[in-house]
C-alpha cells in the first residue's frame, strides 16, 4: 500500500517538476505581480472615475479576483512544496482541502461590467483561464478514480477491464 502512495506523490511531483508546470506556475505568480501592480496604481485611478454601478462592481470583482489569485497561488506553492520534498501527501491534501480553485465565476452580463476598465476585465479573463487549468491539473492529479490508485502503473484500462471481465467469468 506504501508504494502506491509513493507512487502518487512522485506523480504530483513529477507534474510539478514538468516544463508545463512550470510554465504555469510563472504565470501565476505572474499574473498575481501584475494584478497587484495594476489594482495599486492604474486601476485605483480608474476606478475613481467609474459609473457609481460600476464602482461597486468594480470593488467587488476586485476582491474576487484577488481572492481567486490567493487561492491558484496557494495550490500552486503546494505543488512546488510537493516537487521540492518539503510536504508529505497528507500534508498537501490536508492544505489543499482549505485551497477553493472551482468555486469562482463571473457574471459579464451584469450591469456596470462593460463600463469597468478594458485592462481589469483582461485581468479578470486571464485569471479565469488560469482557474480552468489549474482546476483541471488538480483534478489529473488529486481525484485519481479508487480503482486507478489500486492498478499498476503499466496496466492501461482496457487491460484492466479485461482482466475484471475474466476474473468475473471465473468465478461462475
Amino acid at each position: 500500500m506504501e508504494d502506491i502512495e509513493t507512487n502518487t506523490i512522485s506523480f504530483a511531483g513529477h507534474v510539478a517538476s514538468s516544463a508545463p508546470f512550470k510554465s504555469l506556475y510563472a504565470e501565476g505568480m505572474g499574473l498575481v505581480e501584475e494584478t497587484a501592480s495594476y489594482l495599486d496604481g492604474p486601476g485605483r485611478q480608474s476606478s475613481k472615475d467609474l459609473p457609481r454601478m460600476a464602482s461597486i462592481l468594480y470593488a467587488a470583482e476586485s476582491m474576487r479576483l484577488t481572492t481567486r489569485l490567493m487561492q491558484m497561488a496557494s495550490w500552486l506553492l503546494l505543488q512546488r512544496a510537493v516537487n521540492n520534498g518539503e510536504m508529505t501527501r497528507d500534508q498537501v491534501i490536508s492544505e489543499k482541502n482549505k485551497v477553493r480553485i472551482e468555486s469562482f465565476t463571473v457574471d459579464t452580463t451584469a450591469p456596470g461590467w462593460d463600463d469597468l476598465p478594458e485592462a481589469f476585465r483582461e485581468l479578470v479573463a486571464r485569471s479565469l483561464r488560469l482557474q480552468a487549468r489549474v482546476a483541471m491539473l488538480d483534478r489529473e492529479i488529486y481525484n485519481v478514480d479508487q480503482t486507478d490508485e489500486l492498478r499498476p502503473d503499466n496496466e492501461n484500462s482496457v487491460q484492466a477491464q479485461i482482466s475484471l471481465l475474466q476474473t468475473a467469468f471465473a468465478r461462475h
